[in-house]
C-alpha cells in the first residue's frame, strides 16, 4: 500500500473506522475514499457492487457494524445477527469481484467463547459456547472471520481479519442503555458529578475483568497489519493488561473528579467474567499500544466535555 493507493474506510463516521481515517491522513495518504449510510446502505448488495464498481478501491478497510452493549445486543438480536452479515457479505464480497488488493476485516473480542482459557489465543475460536448477552453479534463476526478464510483459500484474495479488545476513543456512543460500559460509565459518573448525586450505580458485580484499548491505538494496530501481515489466520489486538469494572469505574470517578460512592446493581447481567487477549501474535509483528488506560480516559472525557451539549441529546 503506498501513498496514493485508493484505501476505502468502511464506517469512516463511526469511533474506529474515523480513527483508521486519522491514521491514514497522519501517515501521508490521501486518496481515500467513504460514503455515509445515506449514500451508501451496505446492507443492500446492489448499492456496495455500484459503490465498488464505480470507486475502484484498491484496499478496504471494513469497519462497518452495528454495535452496541449489554442490554442492546439482547433486545436486539435480529439486528445485530442481520445487520452485520449483510454489511459484511456484501463489501467483502464486492472487494472480490473489483480486485481489492487487500482488505482487512474488523471483528471482536466476543466472538470467543464464554469460558475460554485466559489469556485468549486466537486458536480458542469455535471451542465452546459463547456468552449469551451477545451470541448474535459474535455468530455475525464469526461468519465474517471464516468467509475472509475463504476468499483467501479458495481464490487467492488478501483478506486478513483482527480481533480487536473492547474499544474506546473519540466519538464513543454514550446512550445510557445501548453503550458499551467504559463510554456509559463516564457519562454516567459525569452526570452523577454535575448533578452532586451522592452515588452512582454499575450494573452487575463489578468483579468481571476487562481489557480496553484507545481506538487511535487500535487504528494504529490496523494499518500497521494492512502493511505487514498476510496470514489468513486472524490476529488479536490488544494491550496484554486487565483491570476490573470496579477498578475501571474508580479509575472514570478520578479522571471526572468525582466524590461520591460507588453501588452495584446485581439484577444487571455480568456478561462474561474475564476476558483478556493474547496479543503475543502482534506483539511478535513489532507493535504495541501506546496510550495508558488512564491517558486514554483523560483524551476521551476532555473530548466528551468538548461535545457534551451533542452527546447529552442522546437518548
Amino acid at each position: 500500500m503506498i501513498k496514493s493507493s485508493k484505501v476505502y474506510v468502511a464506517g469512516h463516521r463511526g469511533m474506529v473506522g474515523s480513527a483508521i481515517v486519522r491514521c491514514l491522513e497522519r501517515n501521508g495518504y490521501s486518496n481515500l475514499v467513504f460514503a455515509t449510510s445515506k449514500e451508501l446502505d451496505l446492507r443492500q448488495p446492489d448499492q456496495v457492487n455500484s459503490f465498488f464498481e464505480r470507486e475502484r478501491p484498491e484496499y478496504v478497510f471494513l469497519a462497518a457494524a452495528k454495535v452496541g452493549g449489554i442490554l442492546a445486543n439482547n433486545i436486539y438480536p435480529v439486528e445485530f445477527l442481520y445487520d452485520n452479515l449483510m454489511i459484511q457479505n456484501n463489501v467483502i464480497h464486492a472487494a472480490y469481484q473489483y480486485g481489492v488488493k487487500k482488505l482487512l476485516f474488523l471483528g471482536s473480542s466476543c466472538i470467543y467463547p464464554k469460558f475460554a482459557e485466559q489469556p485468549i489465543h486466537e486458536e480458542s475460536l469455535l471451542t465452546g459456547s459463547l456468552e449469551p448477552t451477545n451470541e448474535a453479534y459474535a455468530i455475525a463476526k464469526i461468519a465474517g472471520i471464516k468467509l475472509c478464510q475463504a476468499y483467501y483459500r479458495q481464490y487467492g484474495a488478501h483478506f486478513i481479519s483482527a480481533m480487536p479488545t473492547n474499544m474506546y476513543g473519540y466519538g464513543d456512543n454514550y446512550h445510557p442503555q445501548n453503550s458499551h460500559v467504559l463510554p456509559a460509565l463516564l457519562r454516567r459518573f459525569h452526570e452523577a458529578k454535575n448533578e452532586n448525586k451522592s452515588e452512582v450505580v454499575i450494573w452487575g458485580s463489578g468483579r468481571p475483568l476487562r481489557e480496553f484499548m484507545f481506538s487511535d491505538d487500535l487504528a494504529d494496530a490496523c494499518y500497521y497489519l494492512m502493511l505487514n501481515y498476510e496470514d489468513p489466520e486472524l490476529i488479536n489486538v490488544g494491550t496484554g493488561e486487565e483491570v476490573s469494572i470496579l477498578q475501571l469505574a474508580s479509575l472514570i470517578g478520578e479522571v471526572i473528579g468525582y466524590k461520591g460512592k460507588i453501588a452495584f446493581d446485581t439484577s444487571k447481567p455480568d456478561g462474561t467474567p474475564r476476558k483478556l487477549m493474547d496479543s503475543s501474535k502482534l506483539h511478535a509483528l513489532g507493535f504495541r499500544h501506546k496510550t495508558s488506560l488512564r491517558e486514554g480516559i483523560e483524551k476521551t472525557y476532555q473530548e466528551f466535555l468538548t461535545k457534551q451539549f451533542e452527546y447529552s441529546q442522546t437518548i
